[in-house]
């Protein structure tokens, strides 16, 4: 899989990149074995760019993602975390954090909201530690939605800092909002932004942010392409989820007329939602969460496979069809 720049930085990503919330037992728990053989699938398969953060299972996310590459060769993978939420001891563990954060793990630790030049700097040295790394090579600030104000003012001038001496290769920011992130594109010194669920074939809300990133050179990474799970099947089902809820019948109805667009074409929806952020120039890569070797497998080989023009002219236009109002 080709490497890729990242923006203006130094930093190379492969087109697709593992996204490792599910390591940290995101909705349910999977075994060490599992995330270390879906880890050695999507090195086999050339994913080198890897994306975690001490939210995901409270630090197991980053544990197990250093483990598993501890022996591979540090210049040829790229790694990034996250800052902005502080793992501390939890005063009265309840036995899990699936209720409150959404991950099948042990609640002994919890998250503090830290977007402070100090918080910053912990977050980043406990991360070095579980990773078991010198350096990564980019550091997000994590939904800073409630804490903007902060973020801009301390996380983000403290990472331009290392950025500056050398310490990390680039700054972004992770978000799942477009307006917070073009706020951040305008006034912050940030080399790239995250953003989850809003550049994918069924919601595309982030064009002005692209098309702001495009102006000033920093780089995108389009996170979460099937949009919580909706995208990733064949023909959405009753049941599936859409940002991480139900999904709201508009866009399921969307969802199952893309899926017919695609299969029309001879191919997958989930295939077309992986390809679909990669269309623009912008977009350096694409990151998606993988639970099985199986899942890392099909994704790289989507990722490698563009449509036809005809399919996406009839999938643009299934896409843009109704109001793009989702509840």
């Amino acid at each position: 899989m080709r490497a890729r720049p990242l923006g203006r930085t130094g930093v190379r990503v492969s087109a697709l990149g593992f996204g490792a919330a599910p390591l940290g037992n995101l909705h349910g728990p999977i075994d060490d074995g599992q995330a270390r053989a879906t880890l050695d699938a999507a090195w086999d398969v050339g994913v080198r760019y890897y994306d975690t953060a001490p939210h995901y299972g409270l630090g197991l996310s980053e544990r197990r993602l250093g483990d598993a590459l501890a022996h591979r060769p540090r210049a040829e993978f790229t790694v990034s975390t996250k800052v902005g939420r502080l793992l501390e001891p939890h005063p009265a563990p309840t036995g899990s954090d699936l209720t409150a954060g959404g991950f099948a793990v042990p609640d002994t630790l919890l998250r503090r909201p830290d977007y402070s030049r100090d918080g910053v700097l912990r977050s980043l040295e406990s991360s070095l530690d579980r990773l078991r790394l010198d350096h990564v090579d980019i550091v997000y600030v994590h939904d800073p939605d409630d804490h903007l104000e902060v973020a801009l003012g301390q996380a983000l001038p403290a990472l331009a800092t290392l950025r500056d001496q050398g310490v990390i290769g680039a700054v972004g920011v992770g978000m799942n909002a477009v307006a917070p992130l073009l706020r951040v594109v305008a006034e912050a010194d940030v080399d790239a932004v995250m953003v989850a669920g809003r550049w994918t074939l069924l919601d595309r809300t982030a064009r002005p942010l692209l098309d702001a990133c495009a102006e000033r050179g920093v780089a995108v990474v389009a996170a979460a392409p099937f949009n919580s799970g909706l995208l990733s099947r064949t023909y959405p089902a009753g049941d599936a989820t859409f940002d991480y809820g139900p999904a709201p019948e508009p866009a399921l109805r969307r969802a199952r007329l893309l899926a017919e667009v695609s299969a029309r074409h001879g191919t997958a929806l989930p295939h077309a939602a992986l390809r679909f952020p990669l269309r623009d120039a912008g977009v350096a890569c694409v990151v998606a969460g993988f639970r099985t070797p199986k899942e890392v497998v099909s994704a790289a080989r989507w990722t490698a496979a563009d449509l036809t023009a005809e399919a996406w002219l009839d999938l643009d236009t299934a896409a843009e069809s109704g109001t793009g109002e989702w509840a």
